[in-house]
Order: structure tokens, then C-alpha cells, then sequence
């Protein structure tokens, strides 16, 4: 607990900058993707967008399960981009985060599938909260 306390998140002004225009030119995936994650619409969990961690830009972050979605497209695909996406989710995994990686297509063709999986894997990580219970109705505190 206290490594997450001490942790700091140092980010350049230029990947800041780089993180803004990537929410603002967002792909139509994302978009479609961000649709279903925005709000708490996903049981409750809360996710980000374009948030940099380390050197690098993930499309979508659920801190409090430590999870990471990140889009493929076409490009990630070739021999290079899958050497880049290895090399990139080891750094992400190395903070402690699970990367949960979709192609475009899958999005497109299979998003209950998608929402599903995530869901159960934010489920699975995220802690518990144990919220108090209400009192009944005519039931009223006692004193001592």
C-alpha cells in the first residue's frame, strides 16, 4: 500500500499533449467503444480515455481494477506491430496494469462479446466495497 501511495505519475507535457488531441481525433471504434465505457455504463466501472502511462498512450484505463483496453487496428497487425504491442503491454504490465487487447473488427462485429469480457475481467480485479446496510423502517437506533 504504500509503494501506491509513494507512486507518482510523471507525465511530459508533450504526451499530455499528445493524450488531448488523441480524445479529440478519436477513431470511430474508440468512439463506439467510449459510448459503452463512459459514465460507469459498464457495471459501474469507471474508465478513462487516452490516459499516458510510461512512454505510452492507452486507449482506455480502468484504475481501480487496474485494467488497460487497447484497439488494434490493421497496422498492429504486421510482424513490427506485434513485436511494438508486446513491447508495449510488457511496460503497461510492469505498473501493475492487465492489457486487454481488441481488434477493430472484434469491436465492430462482437461488441456484446467485447463489453462481456472486459466486464468480467474489471469484475474479477477490481476491489470489493462493502457498503452499510440501511436500517429498517421503525427500527431506531438504541443508546447505551
Amino acid at each position: 500500500m504504500a509503494d501506491e501511495k509513494s507512486a507518482k505519475w510523471k507525465v511530459t507535457p508533450k504526451l499530455r499533449s499528445n493524450a488531448r488531441a488523441l480524445r479529440r481525433n478519436s477513431t470511430d471504434v474508440e468512439r463506439l467503444l467510449w459510448s459503452e465505457l463512459r459514465d460507469h455504463r459498464l457495471n459501474g466501472a469507471g474508465f478513462r480515455r487516452q490516459v499516458p502511462i510510461g512512454n505510452y498512450i492507452a486507449d482506455f484505463m480502468c484504475h481501480a481494477a487496474r485494467v488497460v483496453i487497447e484497439l488494434d487496428g490493421g497496422q498492429h497487425f504486421s510482424d513490427r506491430g506485434e513485436q511494438a504491442d508486446a513491447a508495449r503491454s510488457a511496460v503497461i504490465e510492469a505498473e501493475g496494469f492487465r492489457v486487454l487487447r481488441f481488434s477493430n473488427h472484434d469491436v465492430m462485429s462482437n461488441r456484446a462479446g467485447v463489453l462481456e469480457t472486459i466486464a468480467a475481467v474489471c469484475a474479477e480485479r477490481a476491489p470489493t466495497l462493502t457498503l452499510p446496510r440501511k436500517r429498517e423502517r421503525g427500527q431506531e437506533k438504541q443508546s447505551s
